[in-house]
């Protein structure tokens, strides 16, 4: 059972151009932003995640938020249709990858739009954000091909922040942090919502057990999940950042299933 393994696609030569909603465009500075993704990657590896490239797609400024491209639960593999035409593109290999390690697929079908980046799964529920990017249509389509888990699929219209994942995510107990300035509505997650004091320190990619990875530029953030017992690695993505991407556009994690060859993925 292969309980670490992510797809990573590398970073278009386009990047700087990538597309903005609620940033003012800053320059790039392309070598750092490789070398980011570079230590980004080495740290799954480090922790004993495997790697799945996907297949680059330079004319894509944004190709490198591999998370927007599909959603994984179980066994199924939903492919994407992003809500910004320019990045329709760049779920084809996406596709391709998840197929060769065996998934079932399924599509998000016009006029239905859907970007991963929209989509926190926590604990049976799945809290998918409708707004620039997903539209109610993606929504529904996304609660019908999930019914057959059990998940319990919850629609939250967001309007401060470019994806729901950008304001949101859950540690491995369910605890949903949230930044409240950019969080629309906090009542949504109930009494699992915890606030933080950093925009950038509601977002955490768990590593399983009490590892997470957080994002540089949340210091305080930080210090509250190490007070939590969490072990934290700090990285700095602030090339992405000036790109509305985040630590958690930059992977799809696939927990809980078997991607070896030996066979299909198992729920």
């Amino acid at each position: 059972m292969d309980n670490k393994h992510a797809l990573i696609r590398r970073t278009s030569p386009r990047l700087a151009d990538g597309l903005l909603t609620h940033r003012a465009r800053e320059a790039v500075d392309m070598d750092l932003a490789q070398r980011q993704w570079d230590d980004y990657v080495a740290v799954l590896h480090d922790n004993g995640w495997r790697t799945t490239e996907v297949e680059p797609i330079a004319e894509c400024p944004d190709s490198v938020f591999v998370e927007d491209t599909v959603v994984v639960y179980g066994d199924l593999a939903v492919i994407t249709r992003p809500g910004a035409d320019e990045r329709k593109p760049e779920t084809a290999a996406t596709e391709r990858a998840v197929r060769a390690l065996g998934y079932r697929v399924a599509h998000i079908q016009a006029p239905g739009t859907l970007d991963g980046g929209d989509v926190l799964k926590s604990h049976g529920r799945v809290w998918v954000g409708r707004g620039g990017r997903t539209n109610r249509e993606g929504v529904r389509q996304l609660r019908e091909l999930l019914e057959e888990f059990g998940a319990e699929t919850i629609e939250v219209p967001i309007e401060k922040v470019l994806h729901l994942k950008s304001a949101v995510t859950a540690l491995p107990d369910g605890t949903v942090l949230g930044y409240p300035p950019v969080v629309d509505d906090p009542t949504v997650y109930g009494d699992a919502f915890m606030p933080v004091p950093e925009e950038t320190g509601a977002i955490v990619v768990s590593l399983g057990g009490n590892k997470l990875i957080m994002q540089a530029s949340a210091p305080d953030s930080i210090e509250i999940m190490r007070g939590k017992g969490y072990d934290v690695t700090v990285v700095d993505v602030s090339e992405f950042e000036k790109l509305e991407g985040c630590i958690t556009c930059l992977s799809v994690r696939l927990r809980g299933v078997d991607t070896s060859s030996a066979g299909r993925p198992k729920r």
